[in-house]
């Protein structure tokens, strides 16, 4: 039997990368849970979306309603709140929470703990507790438990500093750090041993999050920084810090989190999947970890996800230049849609004026006649909507506006071009 585990908020970008990381797992199935309608019930295929907000009185009871439903094991914390919270009431959950010891959330939650502890480290940053010991600008300014860059101000002068302490008087006062800034992805085993040093850029970002990123190979600097870090804190699977240069190129320490950064899936591409050997290091299995050896960049933009009201049992499809484009290339989205139909166990029927034998065609290009419930092959003169059965709820899509039109007006179904063949595609599994 599979084991169940859920993530908790599932909408967030870490959230995703999560999803993508464990969707085809044979060991484990993935649920989604949040306390908002966000973008995660259109990721999970098991989608749980009545949660309250950890601050109300009684998440934790409904917490474990879902739980008990729902035979969870695992809990995936993607908020360093929610992780410090579920760690702090960890007794009272029926499910073990994914992340470091409670002491260690509690010192990665808060900057101010965190600096503290490191207060030691030449890699910690200068930070100031009176405005009057500040000689040097310009100054950052930043939330004690904030994340992802909002809330932070840059001072450049003595007034700046009192304008922006009088209207946000808790703000931390640290060295401004000019120079290039990395996330480095960890993975510490239950035994306490560093397995995994993976630096990489941030490039450009986006709402704090990197938005292109390449991986490098740690530096005797950044090593030594993630040993000192581990010794000192008591991690178990994925973590991360930031580290930022100074104005002589030293790196020094901006945050440390227990979660699993949005953007550590560029690990992912080099074979390593961090949400997994985390879960299999709290199944107590020992793990390797064996990257492939190559240079990998990622840019990430908006993607689109589409719940559409419609129900459907059968799809009417075109051929020329609608599944098979400039008789060159067949068209991978419209195949991806084709055979997510077939898990879906809904009929596809192929229409066609084509001027050629239609099973050599679909051979030349590797598509199997098997996969089509039936093959309707008409003369160039005559019109589609003529040979499609009202008997099932159907859609039908083809790059001809002409026959879209005719369909729509006389057989009254809806249609699809290529351009919007993305709309149909179920991302959920």
């Amino acid at each position: 039997m599979k084991i169940n585990v859920l993530v908790f908020p599932c909408g967030s970008q870490a959230a995703i990368e999560i999803n993508n990381c464990l969707k085809e797992s044979l060991r484990f199935e993935i649920f989604g849970a949040s306390s908002v309608d966000d973008h995660g019930k259109h990721i999970y295929k098991n989608y749980i979306g009545d949660l309250p907000n950890i601050s109300a009185h009684n998440f934790i009871q409904k917490l474990n309603e879902a739980i008990n439903n729902d035979n969870i094991k695992y809990i995936i914390p993607t908020h360093d709140s929610v992780a410090l919270y579920l760690m702090e009431n960890r007794l009272h959950i029926g499910a073990t929470i994914v992340a470091s010891d409670l002491e260690t959330a509690k010192v990665c939650r808060y900057k101010s703990m965190l600096y503290e502890r490191f207060k030691k480290y030449d890699f910690n940053p200068i930070t100031y507790n009176n405005i009057y010991d500040i000689l040097t600008f310009p100054i950052f300014l930043k939330p004690d438990n904030g994340q992802g860059g909002n809330g932070t101000h840059i001072a450049y002068n003595k007034d700046e500093l009192q304008y922006i302490i009088t209207k946000f008087p808790n703000l931390l006062l640290c060295e401004y750090l000019p120079g290039q800034e990395l996330t480095i992805d960890c993975f510490t085993d239950r035994k306490g041993n560093l397995r995994l040093v993976s630096p990489r850029t941030r490039e450009r970002t986006l709402s704090g999050i990197s938005v292109k990123s390449r991986l490098l190979e740690p530096s005797q600097e950044i090593t030594n920084i993630a040993v000192q870090i581990n010794k000192e804190l008591s991690f178990r699977g994925y973590w991360f810090f930031q580290l930022k240069e100074d104005h002589s190129g030293k790196f020094k320490l901006m945050e440390v989190s227990t979660r699993f950064a949005s953007s550590a899936s560029l690990t992912f591409s080099k074979d390593i999947n961090l949400p997994l050997l985390t879960l299999l290091d709290f199944e107590d299995l020992d793990i390797d970890i064996l990257p492939n050896n190559y240079d990998v960049e990622m840019d990430r933009s908006f993607i689109n996800r589409y719940h559409l009201g419609i129900d459907y049992e059968r799809v009417y499809v075109d051929l020329d230049d609608t599944l098979i484009l400039r008789n060159e290339y067949c068209n991978e989205q419209l195949l991806a849609f084709l055979y997510q139909c077939l898990r879906k166990k809904r009929e596809m029927v192929l229409i066609t004026k084509h001027i050629s034998n239609v099973t050599d065609t679909l051979n030349k290009f590797k598509i199997h006649p098997g996969l089509f419930t039936d093959v309707i092959h008409i003369k160039p003169e005559e019109h589609k909507h003529l040979f499609i059965s009202e008997d099932k709820k159907s859609i039908f899509i083809d790059n001809s506006f002409a026959e879209r039109k005719k369909v729509k007006e006389i057989i009254g179904i809806p249609t699809f071009d290529l351009s919007n063949v993305e709309c149909l595609l179920d991302w959920r599994g």
